[in-house]
């Protein structure tokens, strides 16, 4: 046996052990189903179902909807405005927020594109944020030293973002069409003395502001979600929040409250939203409206806070 055989033995065995992880994790089929586009055919309110039995492991009831979970496929079928399309168009959404909060609150705009052969990488600062408009993170380019960047393979990245159909997966509708960009942004961080830009996502319902969900260490690959009420306690809402010691809390950030006054302006109207905000030292900055957060297939909060969450979701039927 020569040495191509034993790659091809070993590429094998490989394969295999792929496809037998994928058989043994059915709440992975619909993902890898998807990727071959055999689902395509499927109307929006038969995947969803579908896919909440797989994900959820339980039956969707869309007639009588009770948790944030179940509501959000609902609001998906049926709550259909069209302006949702530009609220999640991370390119369009920043003139509706300058005229609703002022440029000043926006992350600094490098440049757009429409296609990855058009930038002047010359042009752009040593740091940097390139990503699609139009999805949640495939093709994004966190760049923080220019001279080591590897642009072959950033535009490539780019492409395979550019081509993502982002709605087919979750059919999450507003970004059906989407004018598919990409936007270049100043790199950000926490302050002159951090490497990272923790994300306050702020859990809303018409104008309420329950809490917000702080998210830390993304950069580290070890990511961590705590709850937070408007007082800054504590609330035991997800299954890493109630692992949490006695006592246990997070430096308070000097702008939560006039974060909270933002998520809940920019929130009347909608059933639901999650309003993704930053903080530096000195400003707070938008980061995105988010209508469907994890496509409603959220199984690290509590079922009883799920349940909670749910209730305050008022739908129009």
């Amino acid at each position: 046996m020569d040495i191509s055989d034993i790659h091809n033995e070993e590429k094998s065995e490989l394969m295999l052990k792929k496809i037998i992880g994928v058989i043994q994790e059915p709440s992975k089929w619909p993902l890898y189903l998807s990727i071959f586009r055999i689902y395509d055919w499927m109307p929006d309110k038969a995947y969803l179902k579908m896919m909440y039995r797989l994900k959820m492991n339980k039956k969707l009831d869309l007639s009588n909807p009770q948790t944030l979970n179940e509501k959000l496929q609902w609001l998906k079928l049926y709550d259909r405005k069209p302006e949702y399309t530009m609220m999640v168009d991370k390119y369009a959404v920043r003139k509706y927020i300058a005229d609703k909060l002022g440029e000043e609150y926006l992350i600094p705009l490098l440049g757009v594109w429409n296609d990855p052969s058009e930038i002047d990488f010359d042009k752009l600062p040593d740091q940097f944020v390139l990503k699609c408009n139009h999805n949640s993170g495939l093709g994004m380019c966190i760049c923080k030293d220019k001279s080591s960047l590897d642009i072959k393979k950033v535009k490539k990245d780019l492409r395979k973002g550019l081509k993502q159909n982002y709605y087919k997966y979750g059919r999450e509708w507003p970004y059906k069409d989407v004018p598919r960009k990409i936007i270049a942004e100043k790199y950000m961080t926490d302050s002159d003395h951090s490497n990272s830009f923790t994300d306050y996502k702020f859990y809303c319902f018409n104008g309420r502001v329950d809490c917000v969900l702080m998210c830390i260490g993304r950069n580290t690959g070890n990511t961590k979600f705590y709850f937070f009420d408007k007082q800054w306690n504590l609330k035991r809402y997800n299954k890493l929040g109630r692992m949490a010691p006695e006592g246990f809390t997070l430096p308070k950030p000097p702008y939560i409250d006039e974060m909270f006054d933002i998520a809940k302006k920019l929130s009347v109207g909608f059933p639901y939203v999650r309003v993704d905000l930053y903080s530096t030292e000195d400003h707070v900055y938008f980061g995105e409206l988010t209508l469907f957060p994890d496509s409603g297939f959220d199984a690290n909060r509590m079922p009883e806070i799920d349940k909670m969450f749910g209730d305050m979701v008022i739908l129009n039927k």
